[in-house]
Order: C-alpha cells, then structure tokens, then sequence
C-alpha cells in the first residue's frame, strides 16, 4: 500500500524482497492488559513476531493479528504454533552494536551484563548503570552509532531513518535509565531482548495456536471489518514512517472498526511532546518515547487513558 515503508518489509537498505523484520517484539503488552476491556473482548494487533498476540490470547482475549510483510506473518504463524524464535533485521542490527560494546566495555561482555540483567532492586539497578554501564565508552560508542550520518542513519531506509530522533543516543540512554531505575530488570523480558538478545531464564516460548492471522496492511484490514466490529486495538507505531496521508487513513479506519467506548493504544519512538510521554513512563520497554491510550467517545470526545 502506498504511504507506509512497511508494506516494503524492509528496514535497511536494498531493493530484494521483504525480509523477516522482527524476531521478537520490544512493546510492553503489560499497558495493553491494564487498559483493554475485560478479557473476552474482540482485539487486532500487529502480528510482528507474535508476542503480543500471544499474551493477549493468553489473557483470554479474541485476537486477530495483522501483517502486512508476508515473511514477518509466516515467522508469527510458525511461533505461535510453538516453532521457536529466530533472528530478524533489528535483532541482527543489536546483535552488531552488543558485540562492539562487548569487545570495547568491560562491563558489556556477557558474564557481567547478565549480572546486572539479573538483578531485581531498582534502586540498586539504577546505581550501576550510572557508575558501571553508562560510561564514557558507552557514550562515544552510540555516538558513533545512532547520531545523524552515524552508522544507524546510515544503514535504515530514509523514511524510517527520520523517525529516530536527532539525539538518539542520549534519548535512549535516558530511556533506559528510566527503565532500570524503575522495574527490577529480573523480571524485565524487553530490557534482556534489547540488551542482551535473550530471555531472562525460564521465560516460555509463546504459545497461541488460536490467534487469527491476517496478511494486509493494518488500514485496509480496519476498513474491512464490521463497523464497531473491535473493542481494542493495538497499532504498535504503525505511524512512524508512513505520510500523512496514511496517517489520515488509518484515524478514520479505527473509527469505523472499533466501537464507540472502546481503545485504541499507539506507540512512537519519537521524542514526546508537550502532553508528555503518556504511558511510556510506566512501560518495561526503553524504545517508546511515547505510548498513548485513547478511549473512543463516539458522540462525545475521546478521552485519554491515563497511566
């Protein structure tokens, strides 16, 4: 479709085929389960890699997950049905990035960052990764690495390119020590994704054979359903990237598909704005500068969901 780069199934660069993007995914399903309906409701979600379709089915919810990237929908059917996980763009793009900080930093080799992954006191989280962790080295390193002309900017295709912000590395240093000084990182399945490439121990693989998979782009799926024919959905940031016109779109698509009363939750790497970062204060995951949740009003305003 046009207006979205995903529909292209490709964050870098080249002109082959859509590729599998995502071997796991970094949203926090957590927000989705504290401001749907109560279990039992009719929910649409991207399918990505499969994680938030399964806690959502887990949790009792009917789940229908969209893709628009053929490859990236097959590798969630295949999850699902309990195929394991493997390694998409993003994972492969971290995995480079851990292994420079890993020959460079001490304290990012494996042995110590496992330490520190498996720790449960947020207080005493927070201590190490200002006086361990977030060291100069760290600082020089994502310089290089996610600044504009760095080696991310470089490397992503233009349209996803933009979205980063200016500063990136020092937007995701903060979202991070957010993170660690907040929830205890033991417990904390994104942060080991991110930091680690790994699950903290004993974490299931997911499992939700039961979840309905469509292949299309997420507006056109929306236009498609029955009116009010959703409760809730999630869009994960299906915005960042595409144009305006898209945008435009998919407001008018969640309104014919979700039910007045309903909600709808978005996330964007983007820097927040004046109303602030909503639920990405509270979220597990260090990525989202914002997370918003809005309940529909129908007739009347629609209302934000507030953290």
């Amino acid at each position: 479709m046009t207006g979205t780069p995903w529909a292209r199934g490709r964050l870098l660069g080249g002109f082959d085929g859509p590729r599998l993007l995502f071997g796991r995914m970094y949203e926090d399903w957590g927000v989705e389960l504290a401001v749907f309906p109560p279990p039992g409701a009719r929910v649409l979600c991207i399918a990505s890699a499969g994680d938030t379709a399964a806690a959502l089915h887990s949790a009792g919810y009917e789940v229908t997950a969209v893709d628009v990237n053929p490859v990236q929908l097959t590798y969630a059917r295949e999850r699902l049905a309990g195929c394991g996980t493997r390694e998409g763009t993003a994972e492969a793009v971290m995995r480079l990035g851990r292994g420079a900080a890993a020959r460079l930093l001490p304290a990012w080799r494996q042995r110590e960052l496992h330490r520190f992954l498996t720790l449960d006191d947020p207080v005493e989280q927070a201590r190490r990764w200002r006086e361990e962790l977030d060291t100069a080295g760290l600082r020089r390193l994502m310089r290089v690495a996610l600044r504009p002309g760095g080696a991310l900017a470089l490397a992503l295709r233009p349209s996803f390119a933009g979205v980063v912000p200016k500063r990136f590395d020092e937007v995701l240093r903060r979202r991070l020590e957010r993170t660690v000084g907040r929830h205890p990182n033991a417990r904390n399945p994104w942060l080991w994704r991110l930091l680690a490439g790994a699950e903290p121990p004993g974490t299931p693989e997911p499992w939700a054979p039961g979840v309905r998979l469509v292949c299309d782009d997420v507006v056109n799926a929306l236009e498609q359903a029955p009116r009010g024919g959703y409760d809730a959905v999630t869009l994960s940031n299906v915005l960042d990237g595409p144009d305006p016109d898209f945008a435009r779109r998919l407001r008018t698509a969640v309104r014919h598909a979700v039910r007045p009363g309903g909600v709808v939750v978005l996330r964007s790497a983007r820097e927040p704005g004046p109303d602030g970062p909503g639920w990405a204060a509270q979220d597990r995951s260090a990525l989202w500068g914002v997370v918003r949740a809005v309940r529909l009003g129908g007739a009347a305003p629609d209302r934000r969901i507030e953290p």
